[in-house]
């Protein structure tokens, strides 16, 4: 291994165990909190948490395998069954994301009629719609055989080793990749777009009150008047900011391997295995980036994590207690 691989491989089990801590932390507070598994919300939430840790259990040790090893992970029939799955999982995790940002759209743009549009038996066709796209292409590619050890990715994912099928492998490449990555990042960027508008609109109505009432009291001091100004300033950064994550950890994580994947089809375009690996990589950290965009960023599951926490260290502290009066009981009886 060159120096280039084995940084790679450290990348791929630092994404590990990132993904694989987080996700779990995820799902703690889910099956913890009744308040979120009540929302709709949670369940596209618990939908995306476990399609990333499916994906980091089954998916990326193989790639790490192969990727140190530089040969396919296991048999032709396992390989094909992890492609299956990793073909499975990515999409799923994709649309995941476009229907809660569909869902964010309902509750920010008709808060009035949210409840009524997005109730958990919506949520539940939302999830069986993804579920059915995601399974649809899978299961072509498998039929096809169109899954596989890929060595540019060190991975077993979408491949087609057969030079008869070149063709349709092509053009299901592209409807693939039309139909997952680039219908959730129209989705994305229709729905925090309509989101921002309106956040920039309240806003903009909270500026005009809050300076109204700074003319009004005249005899405010400057310091209170500054804070007033410099919190209107964030409010406005604050909303924009959660929108360009949304949407930026989408496009720096996605793009570029599936740039790779559509580039890949020109066999006259060289690309370097390194990158190759690289895109694989930034991939696979998008799940390990979702439970902090989408989940424990949120003042709920903050204080969710808080009184798991606290309930720990008091019953360790309790337990503590405990052993310290049995131990000197115990002594106090030896000495007797």
């Amino acid at each position: 291994m060159d120096t280039a691989e084995v940084i790679l491989s450290v990348l791929v089990v630092v994404i590990i165990i990132v993904s694989l801590l987080s996700n779990v932390l995820v799902l703690i507070c889910f099956l913890y909190n009744p308040e979120i598994r009540r929302q709709v919300p949670g369940l596209f939430n618990l939908n995306l948490t476990f399609c990333n840790l499916l994906l980091t259990v089954a998916n990326m040790p193989l790639t790490l395998v192969g990727l140190v090893s530089r040969a396919q992970p296991g048999g032709d029939g396992f390989c094909q069954i992890a492609g299956f799955l990793e073909t499975f999982l990515s999409t799923n995790s994709m649309l995941s994301m476009a229907a809660l940002s569909i869902d964010r759209w309902i509750a920010v743009v008709f808060p009035l009629r949210y409840h009524s549009k997005m109730r958990h038996k919506d949520a539940a066709l939302v999830l069986g719609y993804t579920w059915a796209h995601s399974m649809s292409f899978s299961t072509v590619a498998a039929c096809l055989s169109w899954v596989g050890y890929h060595r540019l990715y060190a991975s077993c994912t979408l491949s087609n080793a057969r030079a008869s099928s070149r063709t349709q492998f092509v053009v299901f490449t592209v409807f693939f990749h039309s139909f997952t990555f680039l219908l959730s990042f129209i989705v994305l960027c229709f729905t925090y777009l309509k989101v921002l508008k309106v956040a920039r609109f309240h806003c903009k109505r909270i500026d005009v009150i809050t300076m109204q009432t700074l003319v009004l009291l005249v005899d405010i001091h400057p310091s209170v008047r500054q804070r007033c100004l410099e919190e209107q300033k964030r409010r406005r950064q604050r909303a924009t900011r959660k929108i360009s994550t949304f949407i930026g950890t989408f496009m720096l994580c996605f793009a570029p391997y599936v740039i790779t994947r559509i580039v890949e089809l020109f066999p006259a375009v060289p690309i370097d295995p390194h990158w190759g690996i690289v895109s694989k990589c930034l991939a696979y950290s998008k799940a390990a980036c979702d439970p902090f965009v989408y989940s424990l960023l949120r003042h709920q599951y903050k204080k969710t994590c808080t009184d798991i926490l606290n309930r720990l260290l008091k019953r360790s502290s309790l337990n503590a207690l405990k052993d310290y009066f049995f131990t000197e009981r115990d002594y106090k009886h030896f000495k007797i």
